[in-house]
């Protein structure tokens, strides 16, 4: 067991602190921890595992927080790395990699009361009840038809049965009421009705075979520049090649720029997977607090294992991570303003080298750097020259402006 861990504490900007773990406390790269600091406890983060330590007055953890590190060892290494590329403290990248709702630990899961039958009653037995109170009748009828716990809001909308009502069903012994917590999904309310795989064009199969390689041997692998025109049918490649990392036991994260993240965008790649039971978790910046906790928490248990989101998507805990896919990689709203200035398509490539996986960046106009990185052989090519469905490319002219007064004459 290590005897002492080295912090990085949330509100320290350039510093990082060792501590002692007291008898009893597992620790790892990754764990959450509250550290006595000063005179009062704060929240941080362990770094590293040591047998010795050369400070002075060390003083021992309090205690960890959740059962198992909030931070995979791998993002921990991303950060050390994105503190050492874009020259900013180690603490500023650590809270790019884990979010602020969840950093702060002060949003908690939403719980909610659920009532469920004790046990069958029979029609003479609820029209007894009837004769004495109608509205516990009307609970208990409901109850009976779902068979299934009901959440005590649902109860009253359909019931308009207050609290008194389900109190003396309680007292009774004909319902059971118990708190759950419930998930806080900012799509609960869609329905997403199942697609199948569409057949691809010869173009579309060899980046598929291409994209297929890099994920079955991503050490060997380079990164993959899918420079795909308009309406190519690029998505429908990212789709195919996410259900062979499923199919492999593994999970996949999607980058999409803020602007190109609409309802059906989103609702193209839950059609395709959670219709087939697997879960889709949503990350960006519109988002409440409460729904970014909740899909953070999906994705860090393991419920989700694909993750579709805006650049700080990036950081998702994924374990088996198996693919990174960056569509319009050219995007500049991949750039993150505030300090770390990080690119997330820059850190999905380092990632991709990290975990290992395989990564796709997309673009029908790549930017420079992708385009000079795929033409020194860093980074492998594929292209998708044609429209899916044999649609016809727009037209397009160069229409010289210099020369338009000329032809308009003079402008009054």
């Amino acid at each position: 067991m290590p005897r002492f861990v080295r912090t990085i504490i949330d509100q320290s900007l350039d510093k990082d602190f060792d501590y002692e773990v007291p008898d009893g406390i597992d620790v790892a790269v990754g764990t959450r921890v509250r550290l006595p600091f000063r005179n009062r406890t704060v929240l941080g983060t362990v770094i590293e595992v040591m047998d010795s330590s050369d400070a002075k007055g060390v003083r021992p953890i309090e205690s960890t927080i959740g059962g198992k590190p909030m931070i995979p060892v791998k993002l921990v290494q991303l950060a050390h790395w994105m503190a050492d590329y874009y020259c900013c403290p180690l603490p500023a990248a650590m809270r790019s990699v884990l979010p602020e709702v969840i950093r702060r630990g002060e949003m908690g899961f939403k719980q909610e009361r659920f009532a469920t039958l004790v046990k069958p009653l029979g029609i003479e037995e609820i029209e007894t009840l009837r004769r004495r109170s109608a509205r516990q009748a009307e609970v208990l009828e409901l109850l009976g038809g779902v068979r299934l716990p009901l959440a005590v809001s649902q109860i009253k909308k359909q019931c308009n049965a207050g609290p008194a009502v389900l109190k003396a069903l309680e007292s009774k012994g004909l319902i059971q009421l118990q708190s759950r917590n419930v998930q806080r999904d900012p799509h609960d309310n869609d329905e997403f009705l199942p697609t199948k795989n569409l057949s691809l064009s010869t173009e579309q199969q060899a980046a598929l075979d291409t994209a297929l390689a890099a994920i079955k041997d991503p050490v060997n692998s380079k990164p993959i520049l899918l420079n795909g025109v308009t309406g190519s049918g690029k998505t429908e490649g990212y789709l195919q090649a996410i259900e062979n990392v499923i199919g492999a036991g593994m999970s996949a994260i999607v980058l999409v720029p803020e602007i190109a993240l609409t309802p059906q965008t989103v609702e193209r790649f839950k059609s395709r997977f959670v219709a087939a039971g697997t879960e889709v978790a949503v990350l960006h910046s519109h988002l409440s607090a409460g729904e970014r906790h909740d899909e953070w928490h999906k994705i860090h248990a393991g419920r989700a294992r694909i993750v579709i989101g805006a650049r700080s998507a990036v950081f998702a805990p994924l374990d088996s991570l198996g693919l990174i896919i960056v569509d319009d990689e050219h995007e500049h709203s991949y750039k993150q303003e505030e300090a770390p200035r990080y690119n997330a398509r820059d850190v999905a490539v380092v990632r991709s080298r990290i975990e290992p996986c395989g990564i796709i960046l997309g673009s029908a106009t790549p930017s420079l750097e992708s385009y000079h990185n795929a033409q020194q052989g860093k980074y492998s090519i594929s292209w998708l020259n044609e429209r899916a469905d044999d649609r016809t490319m727009p037209l397009i002219r160069v229409v010289d402006m210099r020369i338009q007064p000329a032809k308009k004459g003079p402008i009054v």
